[in-house]
């Protein structure tokens, strides 16, 4: 994200690897900004579909083994579709190159299987909001590891500024709900720990996708992932059955958003530098309670003007870290 950085093209210079890929729409800042609202917009929809796949499924709120079982389902289902579709696009079968291996478990570990244990797990002992203001967190987790550990980009007064703006937008919007109860290990700190290592993750694919083709490491990724959560799902007794209808299409709908979501994340991290993608995770959570208002009935908790201003804040806070730095100091100049 050197557009964001202050000098005019330190971007990761040249990533591990090899370079990035260049040209295409994606590349393009109609590209990333069509291609993030989209990956949030669906993002945002997870939450109202998981609780309507609770309730499809009959998964009782403490039966956390049934979760994790109903997680790795959906994961290991929507690996096989982004495998599928990215396979249709290059006309041959996606499999990883020789020496991927490692970058894939690293990735399933990270971004599939502890991210959703810890986030699940989380969910069983927190309020909703709580977690919807903890999630978005990850920006800041990917950021400091992008410029404090891996040395890929600056951490810039003015990255700062713009994650502080769209985190006070995620702060208004998660005020929206009822408030209260404590602070638990299990709750809002699992929360926090799905948040690190998924801000992690954001950062190593933005390094290995330099050596590996994203929708190779998302797919074979979340089938890994996937596979490992169902095991620990049935060695502690999660079982599901559909209780109504509608139970295995919210299990598809929910692995297609998260094949289509994660891979255009993945197109866009391989793409550009972190800071300039992972700032709009914070319409993450906005679209989150818009979407379950409308689709879980949930009118009474929705503040409409609090809604408008925590969306006009996250965008504006997205449109500080994309500003080039480098055109206010011609200005100044």
């Amino acid at each position: 994200m050197s557009v964001l950085s202050g000098s005019p093209a330190p971007r990761e210079s040249v990533p591990p690897g090899g370079p990035r890929p260049a040209g295409g729409f994606l590349s393009t800042t109609a590209g990333i900004l069509t291609a993030a609202v989209l990956a949030n917009l669906l993002w945002g929809s997870a939450p109202a579909f998981i609780k309507l796949g609770y309730e499809a499924f009959g998964i009782a709120a403490e039966d956390v083994m049934s979760k994790i079982l109903f997680a790795g389902l959906r994961f290991t289902l929507a690996g096989f579709l982004a495998l599928l579709s990215g396979s249709l696009l290059h006309r041959r079968a996606l499999l990883p190159k020789r020496g991927s291996g490692g970058m894939i478990l690293v990735l399933a570990l990270l971004q599939t299987a502890f991210q959703y244990f810890f986030y699940y797990i989380g969910l069983s002992h927190t309020a909703g909001y709580k977690a919807a203001l903890i999630s978005p967190t990850s920006t800041f987790f990917a950021l400091l590891f992008a410029a404090l550990v891996f040395r890929q980009e600056k951490l810039t007064p003015q990255k700062v500024l713009g994650c502080l703006i769209g985190f006070a937008g995620v702060v208004l919007v998660s005020l929206s709900g009822q408030s209260g109860g404590g602070v638990r290990l299990d709750g809002e700190g699992f929360i926090l720990l799905s948040s690190v290592c998924g801000g992690c993750g954001s950062v190593l694919m933005n390094r290995y996708s330099a050596r590996e083709d994203p929708i190779v490491l998302c797919g074979w990724g979340f089938v890994t992932g996937g596979a490992l959560m169902i095991a620990v799902g049935l060695a502690g007794g999660g079982r599901l059955a559909a209780a109504s209808a509608s139970a295995w299409p919210i299990m598809i709908y929910l692995g297609f958003l998260s094949a289509v979501a994660y891979s255009l994340w993945s197109m866009l991290l391989q793409r550009h530098p972190v800071s300039r993608v992972v700032v709009f995770s914070f319409l993450n959570p906005v679209f989150g309670v818009v979407l379950s208002a409308v689709l879980l009935d949930e009118f009474s908790t929705l503040n409409v003007p609090r809604c408008l201003l925590a969306m006009a804040l996250v965008f504006l806070g997205v449109r500080i870290v994309n500003c080039p730095e480098r055109h206010r100091k011609a200005h100044a100049a």
